[in-house]
């Protein structure tokens, strides 16, 4: 490799947001394996685990809490439905709002689950301590990053014209 090259890779590997970014590929990647035994993508995967944790929840809650907007969510919750795992209905007191709750065997695959969450921690390598720690860390940057942008980001709809 050459003397530009390594300090290209030097720079662009002391980068928090690339560290962030290719941490996350590679947890998709360990997470892949795991998570084709239970017939789940990863985004699938998080929604069950949202619903093993708070069964009934509404789209605009589950959407709220994974930070998904619901034209992501909408067809992820179709999936989930069409494999059986998830029932979507109108909420009684709402028309307005569609409720997501588990099936008999949405529930039952919170059982296969745990082979995911200690494949992966085997895979991190750390304990549980450092890994509650690490997230700790990146739940604050995150939410000071949301909040930075959304300070920054102009209000909807206001003219700018003066």
């Amino acid at each position: 490799m050459s003397k530009k090259q390594e300090e290209v890779k030097s720079r662009l590997g002391s980068m928090l947001c690339f560290t962030v970014y290719s941490t996350a590929h590679a947890f998709n990647r360990a997470y892949k394996p795991l998570l084709d035994a239970l017939g789940l993508t990863y985004p699938q995967y998080l929604a069950m685990f949202a619903l093993w944790e708070r069964d009934n929840q509404s789209v605009k809650e589950l959407g709220d809490l994974l930070r998904l907007d619901s034209g992501t969510l909408t067809p992820l919750l179709k999936r989930l439905e069409a494999m059986g795992l998830v029932r979507r209905a109108r909420d009684r007191d709402d028309e307005r709002s569609v409720r997501i709750s588990l099936t008999p065997a949405g529930t039952e695959m919170r059982e296969k689950e745990r082979t995911v969450h200690e494949g992966l921690m085997g895979a991190c390598g750390q304990n549980a301590e450092e890994l509650k720690a690490i997230t700790a860390q990146l739940v604050r940057v995150r939410d000071r990053l949301d909040a930075a942008a959304a300070c920054a980001t102009p209000p909807a709809n206001k003219s700018t014209r003066t």
